[in-house]
């Protein structure tokens, strides 16, 4: 512990250890039986907790828990409500700075490709990571019948919802989702938080601020800037609440999953966490290593100690749009330059998700193993292509790759009831795959910076 108190990764990861420990107890011991003896009836025990109109004629005892848990709902929902109302500013007026800030349209087409080959290189090294452990592990072949059925009834409802969005998805067609990334309306794309296109208006904004007079862009941008720095400030004051956030939302997870959800597709959850880890502490070093020059390298300890603000945030948060603001600041501290992370990370929050994809087809591997059934080589190419091609369209939100999954498990005639299954542990890995997208993000940076010969030296040295 330093002058200014515990850094925040350690916070979190406190009220990360406290929240599964009460949430544990509250799943465990808090049945209906506690219930009825607070005098509520036969509510069931954690919907009861969380409901504050029911049996309101209850005792002090029952009353003081729904305020409890309703309390702790807020909490959570609060910090992620307020990570999401600043994640279209930051995209938008960052990336208008970073377009304009370049100056040079043909550099900008420059680093807009090196940024595009280094993100399907790295999505096409973590799905095949993906493919090989989902085969390797066979995760499916560990999960018993009665847990299966248990999982299935406990999040039908859901499933069927997110299979509903995906149909939706499926059916506009490849073309009309590329049409529609253009937006008719920036102002809609705006107001509905449609990340791909706010992308798309505010690099075409910044490509036409680089074809006037300074003199007429500079206010523009200027105020852009001044917006932008406005957000960051905002996020400072957000941070604060992330300790409270992540125990409020683990222990809602965990009373209403138990412990048992989660160890039933245990081996379906570590693969997942040993795929990320692969990407993490394997892939993206080794990257960054080959491309940065002798002298200013980027190796582990600089790379990892620069990342931790935004790895923590992302975690926390399940939301590498939330996370942005961070990230951008968590990648100026590795040496890469303004005008690059601002152009970089942007992007990297709707077309660089290696974790996404991964989680994707190890998941889809799972499903297929769970039904019995067998995938040809060619189903295996398919699910990889599949998988990285919608993870590039998943928004940076939680559980948004849950919905984009079914489309992935219809390509090859996987059972999309299974999403389910998938459900029971899809926050925990949500949070985890999380960190790797951002930090993919960074990387990218590093690696356009590297090549342009720009990397400066690290600001935390």
């Amino acid at each position: 512990m330093n002058e200014r108190g515990m850094a925040l990764h350690w916070k979190v990861l406190i009220a990360l250890g406290l929240g599964l420990a009460v949430g544990w107890g509250i799943n465990e011991w808090w049945t209906a039986e506690t219930w009825r003896a607070l005098g509520v009836g036969d509510a069931e025990a954690f919907q009861a907790f969380k409901d504050a109109d029911a049996n309101a004629g209850a005792g002090f005892a029952a009353a003081t828990a729904r305020f409890a848990g309703g309390l702790n709902e807020f909490v959570g929902k609060f910090f992620l409500q307020s990570l999401r109302f600043i994640a279209v500013p930051i995209v938008l007026f960052s990336l208008v700075i970073a377009v304009a800030g370049v100056g040079d349209v043909r550099r900008i087409g420059r680093i807009g490709i090196k940024t595009l080959v280094c993100f399907l290189f790295t999505l096409a090294v973590a799905v095949t990571i993906a493919v090989v452990l989902g085969k390797l592990v066979a995760p499916g072949t560990y999960v018993t019948e009665e847990a299966r059925a248990k999982i299935l009834a406990q999040y039908a409802g859901e499933a069927s919802q997110r299979v509903q969005s995906a149909h939706q998805l499926k059916d506009q067609g490849v073309w009309a989702y590329l049409l529609g990334i253009v937006p008719v309306n920036p102002f809609n794309a705006i107001a509905n938080a449609q990340m791909m296109q706010v992308v798309a208006a505010a690099f075409l904004l910044g490509v036409g601020l680089t074809m006037i007079p300074r003199e007429r862009s500079g206010p523009v941008v200027a105020f852009c800037e001044g917006v932008a720095e406005a957000v960051m400030a905002l996020v400072r004051v957000i941070m604060k609440l992330a300790p409270l956030a992540v125990f409020c939302l683990i222990v809602q997870f965990v009373a209403g999953v138990g412990i048992g959800a989660i160890s039933s597709v245990l081996a379906y959850a570590l693969s997942v966490i040993a795929g990320l880890a692969l990407v993490l502490f394997l892939e993206y070093p080794l990257l960054m290593l080959a491309v940065t020059p002798r002298g200013n390298r980027v190796g582990y300890k600089r790379f990892f100690r620069a990342m931790a603000p935004a790895q923590t945030l992302a975690f926390s948060s399940s939301s590498s749009s939330a996370t942005l603001p961070v990230t951008i600041q968590s990648a100026r501290d590795l040496g890469a330059p303004a005008e690059i992370v601002n152009f970089v990370c942007p992007m990297g929050t709707t077309l660089n998700m290696d974790g996404t994809a991964l989680y994707q087809v190890i998941s889809v591997l799972f499903l297929a193993q769970l039904y019995g059934m067998e995938l040809t080589l060619a189903q295996h190419i398919t699910v990889g292509v599949m998988a990285a091609v919608v993870a590039v369209g998943t928004p940076g939100l939680p559980g948004a790759s849950v919905i984009m999954m079914a489309i992935v498990l219809e390509s090859v005639g996987v059972p999309t009831e299974g999403i389910a299954i998938v459900l029971a542990v899809d926050r925990v890995l949500d949070m985890c795959r999380t960190i790797v997208n951002v930090s993919g993000d960074a990387v990218a940076c590093v690696v356009v910076a590297g090549s342009e010969g720009t990397l400066e030296p690290s600001k935390s040295d």
